[in-house]
């Protein structure tokens, strides 16, 4: 008989419904840290060297894409974006940038400059309300926006630049009315449409059903070659499956950020994201470098990476839980790593160069004292793991390296 893998033993829930199992396209990846991440309250402002170090990370960890900021915001953002630009020019970047603008001449045309003195082409995130609410309260008219529709993108088309189309707070728009200014915009020349979650506002079979709506308008309108983005947020929890559905539903292009930061509770966690990609096997993502991005992420942004963050929190491997540490170190002593890696875990610690971890505290067993020792070449001796275990079951945390050193040594 031959020996059982891990993944002979994982029946899939997730691929068993009626829903589609793999996007009807493959995907991409478009990263907002820089632009929505910014727009958080309690996020630090970054320099401009610290702006670059990100981007340079960005497709080692499979970021295809990235909106470098609105560069009608300020001089200041304008000349940021510039600057970005240059780099993923001469170095070689493989990262496409993107920069927001409202439908106003004035945030246009410092890209269409910006375009012309770098020799390259820009993408242009050319975003609209389109709400009711939105209307209501700025006095719009769905004949106004629909003339801004066609006069913008004609404009920022007809001198060279890629127009994506955004609909702000799609998610909470009326079908006929995205109907339309969809599909005008891709009659005058948008190459893509850009479907935002901005409230927060879906659910998973919301996004689904919306993005499957706004899928088929632009294919009348334009054909399949139009590509759909998805712009979540995660004012109710969901930005990350939220996006999940919205690919399952044909968006070809998931926006995220790292730490999930952005205006109010953010948007979808890009290194989640990624992770969830993998694992549902969307695409071949190399994952090894994701900590060193989201890293960079945190220093630029004055955030703390969460100990519980999904893959790339300091707990994310980590147990001192007696039961947990037990069946691991019996997985280790199959000799079967990957077993190991995922009889706790549904993400293997060794795709993002990680290990599992074991510590030891209140909750542990005889298994985290020996899974401690053998992890630094220790071997056991008579008395010592039950002299570590009586300290670890006084305290109320995680003993230190130290504390367990010294409890060894008979010190406690």
């Amino acid at each position: 008989m031959s020996e059982r893998q891990p993944s002979d033993m994982i029946f899939d829930w997730n691929t068993v419904s009626g829903f589609p199992s793999h996007p009807p396209r493959p995907l991409a990846l478009d990263d907002e840290t820089l632009r929505d991440g910014l727009q958080s309250a309690s996020c630090r402002q970054p320099s401009l060297e610290e702006k670059a170090e990100l981007i340079r990370l960005m497709p080692a960890a499979g970021i295809t894409c990235a909106d470098l900021g609105l560069p009608g915001a300020s001089p200041a953002i304008a000349a940021d974006v510039e600057a970005l630009c240059r780099v993923i020019q001469e170095e070689g970047l493989p990262l496409e940038p993107n920069c927001a603008a409202r439908t106003v001449e004035e945030d246009i045309v410092p890209v269409l400059e910006m375009q012309q003195r770098l020799g390259m082409q820009l993408e242009i995130m050319l975003f609209m309300g389109s709400s009711p609410l939105r209307a209501h309260i700025e006095g719009w008219d769905p004949t106004d926006l629909l003339a801004r529709t066609v006069w913008f993108v004609s404009f920022a088309v007809g001198r060279g630049a890629k127009v994506t189309f955004v609909t702000e707070d799609t998610s909470r728009s009326q079908p006929e009315d995205l109907r339309m200014f969809y599909q005008e915009a891709v009659r005058s020349g948008a190459h893509r449409v850009c479907v935002a979650d901005t409230a927060g506002f879906a659910t998973p079979i919301g996004a689904y059903r919306l993005v499957e709506f706004v899928g088929q308008a632009v294919r009348e309108a334009g054909g399949p070659e139009i590509g759909v983005d998805w712009h979540g947020h995660n004012d109710r929890g969901l930005a990350v499956v939220n996006a999940l559905a919205a690919a399952l539903a044909g968006a070809d292009r998931l926006h995220g950020t790292a730490l999930g930061v952005g205006e109010r509770t953010g948007n979808p966690a890009m290194e989640q994201l990624l992770v969830n990609l993998k694992l549902l096997g969307w695409g071949r993502w190399d994952l090894r470098s994701l900590p060193d991005y989201v890293e960079a992420a945190a220093r630029l942004l004055g955030r703390e990476i969460p100990p519980g963050a999904p893959a790339v929190g300091g707990d994310a491997f980590r147990t001192s839980t007696g039961v947990h540490a037990s069946a691991i170190l019996k997985a280790q002593a199959l000799g079967a790593t990957e077993l190991a890696d995922l009889v706790y875990s549904s993400v293997p610690a060794a795709w993002l160069g990680r290990r599992q971890t074991i510590d030891i505290g209140p909750m542990s067993g005889a298994a985290n004292v020996k899974a401690w020792m053998r992890a630094r070449g220790i071997p056991e001796r008579p008395g010592v793991v039950a002299r570590v275990l009586e300290l670890a079951k006084r305290t109320d945390r995680v003993l230190t390296d130290d504390e367990v050193a010294g409890a060894m040594a008979g010190e406690s």
